[in-house]
């Protein structure tokens, strides 16, 4: 792929990793009919380091680096949204690093492959009982969920907290409602998830956005901006993929109506054109970000707000124009690639979707607007 970028020999190999991709694939119809990635994948995801990527070494992890792991989500989202989007769940250690130091030591006790799946809105009132909270209620987008061996729900016990508190349980704890019936993004499987009368002691709820309990240099990056880029990073994918398909269709015949090979024609070889620099822009600007926020952590030290603010702006640029693109490429091919089965069709659906979460919604360039200007961001930004 043209302008792609990604060390296989991180996830598996050359020949693993693309035989996972082509895999992906051949089966995205199967994902979108059962609305979930299949429990196969799941274990490929496993056994390749997607959810060991962000755990430490001495817990049996891999400790990729930020750039790593996003590349590795782009790659998978081009070959199925949905599971680019399962696989970004592979950041997990972000969130749980915010358990008491004694339970992360139980979470990754027994194998460092955890599957965590959660639904932190809308949150629900619990019940404050000796060592832990009693938690009823249920939680929309539960993205994973189907795959996932722990669980995390979105609780406000009573108190003066400004970000919401996660209580984690088995998953064996929670009911699944599937009820996941939308236009694009559909194979993650985002269920409601409904908790009835679970007791979840206090120290394995955390704060997410917490202060970590673990000392790594990845648990010194903002873990709310890399949670928005793991899910961002997936349109980047579809974009590329996107292109790749419309200069594909260039190699077949002449329209029905006569008119030149679709490669022939002037405005699309402009639009295309248009389309690529977007993708190639706005992929600079995040992955630039990325690093140098990065840097300031091998460096001894830790990403300003300012350093932040352009990883969290160059997130939500990145959706919106590699989203842009592939309405371009979706309305270059014609009438051909309205057919639901066509993959410009899964592509544009897949990436509506993205760009309605609330991590790259209009208040994220609201925030950043206001610290161009010296002002503070809401909470739960930086």
């Amino acid at each position: 792929m043209p302008g792609y970028q990604i060390d296989k020999s991180l996830w598996g190999g050359e020949t693993v990793f693309d035989a996972l991709l082509d895999e992906v694939r051949t089966r995205r119809q199967e994902f979108e009919d059962q609305k979930y990635i299949s429990q196969d994948i799941i274990e490929s995801f496993k056994d390749i380091g997607v959810y060991r990527a962000m755990v430490p070494k001495a817990l049996g992890g891999d400790e990729r680096s930020p750039v790593e792991f996003l590349q590795m989500v782009e790659a998978m989202a081009a070959a199925d949204g949905s599971a680019g989007w399962v696989a970004s769940f592979g950041m997990n250690p972000a969130y749980l690093s915010a358990l008491p130091a004694a339970t992360v030591d139980k979470v990754w006790s027994e194998t460092p492959n955890v599957v965590f799946a959660g639904g932190i809105f809308p949150t629900q009132p619990a019940r404050k009982v000796d060592g832990g909270f009693i938690v009823n209620g249920t939680w929309k987008f539960g993205s994973g969920c189907m795959g996932a061996s722990l669980i995390g729900v979105g609780i406000m016990p009573d108190g003066d907290e400004p970000l919401p508190r996660m209580a984690v349980m088995p998953a064996d704890q929670v009911s699944i409602k599937p009820n996941w019936d939308v236009i694009g993004m559909v194979g993650t499987g985002s269920h409601d998830l409904v908790v009835e009368e679970v007791f979840v002691p206090e120290e394995w709820t955390f704060v997410r956005g917490g202060k970590p309990s673990i000392e790594s240099d990845f648990f010194r990056y903002p873990s709310l901006a890399f949670a928005a880029q793991v899910l961002s990073v997936t349109t980047a994918g579809l974009a590329r993929e996107a292109l790749d398909v419309v200069q594909g269709m260039a190699a077949g015949r002449k329209s029905v109506t006569g008119a030149p090979n679709l490669g022939e024609r002037e405005y699309v070889q402009i639009e295309i054109a248009k389309a690529e620099a977007k993708v190639r822009a706005s992929r600079a600007f995040f992955y630039e970000a990325t690093e140098d926020a990065w840097n300031s952590i091998q460096d001894g030290g830790k990403p300003s707000r300012d350093q932040i603010n352009l990883v969290r702006l160059a997130t939500t640029n990145l959706a919106h124009e590699c989203a842009d693109a592939i309405r371009t490429a979706y309305q270059v091919a014609g009438m051909t690639s309205t057919y639901n089965d066509h993959p410009l069709s899964r592509i544009l659906r897949d990436s509506m979707m993205a760009t309605q979460h609330a991590f790259m919604g209009a208040i994220t360039l609201k925030n950043a607007g206001a610290m161009f200007f010296g002002h503070d961001p809401l909470p739960g930004y930086l």
